[in-house]
């Protein structure tokens, strides 16, 4: 049994949304054309693309990423979906993966998206870890506050609050009825 079983909105939050859920960016920060959707999961605008999987903008190259955050007190992790800025041949490379199955080799980039409650990740330098069979490759962030909580993990209030900055306020749910 975990520590957080003793908390009630942690015992609601299991019963009423089965657990934790991942949070997922639609596209990185830097991105000016039209937001993707249901319909339309891809956008091209002129020499622009983005897919659901890859981003092409301007000279910049962007892949979607997984980032884990273990959930201190539980035997659950969150796992964020943001996107990374990575060189051509790390991007075409990763292409080449999906593709063909051709092996993805760990590299660096930059964070692509301002995450809620770690000030400062915009373009913060991180490491990309092949994600294993077919996954999206894992981000491992290199020091600050993400480093931090990637090592310690986040609470349950940071976890709350990172649902909150994203549009998705449980904390009404999770209350006593």
């Amino acid at each position: 049994m975990s520590l957080l079983a003793l908390d009630a909105r942690w015992r609601r939050l299991q019963d009423k949304f089965g657990g934790v859920f991942d949070i997922g960016f639609d596209m990185p920060d830097a991105w000016p054309h039209a937001e993707p959707d249901d319909e339309t999961p891809e956008v091209v605008a002129g020499p622009d693309r983005l897919a659901p999987e890859l981003c092409r903008l301007g000279d910049s190259r962007f892949l979607h990423v997984i980032l884990p955050l273990p959930i201190r007190g539980a035997e659950e992790t969150l796992f964020l979906a943001p996107w990374a800025e990575v060189a051509a041949a790390t991007f075409y490379g990763y292409l080449d993966h999906i593709a063909d199955g051709a092996p993805f080799v760990a590299a660096e980039g930059k964070l692509a998206n301002d995450l809620p409650l770690f000030p400062g990740s915009l373009s913060a330098p991180v490491s990309l870890q092949p994600g294993g069979d077919g996954a999206r490759p894992l981000l491992l962030a290199s020091d600050g506050p993400l480093a931090e909580a990637q090592d310690a993990g986040i609470s349950f209030d940071q976890l709350l609050d990172l649902y909150t900055a994203t549009g998705h306020d449980i904390r009404p749910q999770l209350s006593a009825d």
